[in-house]
């Protein structure tokens, strides 16, 4: 018996603990992409995926000579970029805000306020909006007009979408992102903190001296996964906030490829977008990481 089934056969309980994840993952991720081939064929249901005939990249070239390509890959970039610049940074200065807070209560509640927004699902969250964006009922519109300043549409106005889609994500998420901020705060040597107090230091040398350095590591991890899925825009929200005025700043892929595959049936041609769209936020992914571990030896691999 070989050494290494010796190892697995002394800790088969750990084993059979990761057992039921990788079955997932070979069920519902890896077996499924055997679908991806539809991106390369004319399919037909009647057919299957193995009789429908090879087409080689037609779908792909109908996509890149669409009218709508270039704004749909505009609107997904605006956007993700966007909600990346304004998310970002947020969670990190609360995540440092609440370490420096010293009373319990009032840190407890702050964190259970910011944490809330979280747990809206996305229908309740985009009612929300409409219901305060709405024109001639809206709260927004009538504190406009007490404070006698001009109203309009907001969710007709498709300079002001990507605004709203960002900034109320922001608020639904940044408690809830935080949290791995505050749990890397909370592994830091309290000697270090000691030591700063004693040689004089202020806060605000604090944060930038012991806080931050401590925060890097997890801040490049996280910036390496959010720009791996920057072509990754959540559907739900972005659908149900859309409407026939602010489309030509709400269509991205994701819903694009809901109209044009699920609504419009055509299955091959929205795999082939929504294969475009995974192999470039791989792409981004691996360019992202390999650029990381050269500066900072931080990477996910």
């Amino acid at each position: 018996m070989s050494l290494s089934w010796m190892k697995m056969k002394r800790s088969w309980e750990l084993y059979c603990l990761v057992l039921l994840p990788v079955l997932y993952l070979l069920i519902f991720k890896y077996i499924p992409m055997v679908g991806v081939q539809i991106a390369f064929k004319d399919f037909n249901a009647v057919s299957g995926i193995w009789g429908s005939p090879w087409v080689g990249f037609k779908h792909f070239e109908n996509f890149f000579n669409s009218p709508n390509f270039w704004m749909i890959i505009k609107n997904t970039l605006g956007v993700s970029f966007y909600s990346l610049f304004a998310g970002f940074p947020v969670p990190i200065l609360l995540a440092l805000a609440l370490n420096e807070i010293r009373t319990g209560f009032f840190k407890r509640s702050v964190q259970m306020i910011t944490y809330a927004p979280h747990f809206i699902s996305t229908v309740v969250m985009v009612s929300i909006i409409i219901l305060m964006l709405t024109p001639h009922v809206g709260v927004v519109e009538r504190l406009f007009t007490m404070l006698g300043l001009p109203t309009t549409n907001f969710m007709g106005v498709p300079e002001f979408f990507k605004s709203i889609y960002v900034w109320s994500g922001v608020w639904q998420e940044m408690g809830y992102a935080s949290i791995i901020y505050i749990a890397a705060l909370a592994s830091v040597d309290p000697a270090l903190y000691e030591a700063a107090r004693i040689d004089g230091a202020s806060r605000w040398k604090k944060i930038i001296h012991i806080d931050l350095p401590a925060l890097v590591p997890i801040m490049i991890i996280m910036l390496i996964l959010k720009l791996g899925s920057v072509m990754g825009i959540e559907f739900e929200k972005i659908y149900l906030m859309q409407n026939s005025l602010n489309l030509t700043s709400s269509e991205v892929i994701s819903t694009y490829v809901y109209k044009v595959g699920l609504l419009g049936a055509n299955f091959s041609f929205s795999t082939a977008v929504g294969l475009f769209n995974s192999v470039i936020n791989l792409i981004l992914l691996l360019i992202v990481n390999w650029i990381s571990r050269k500066v900072s030896e931080t990477s996910l691999w």
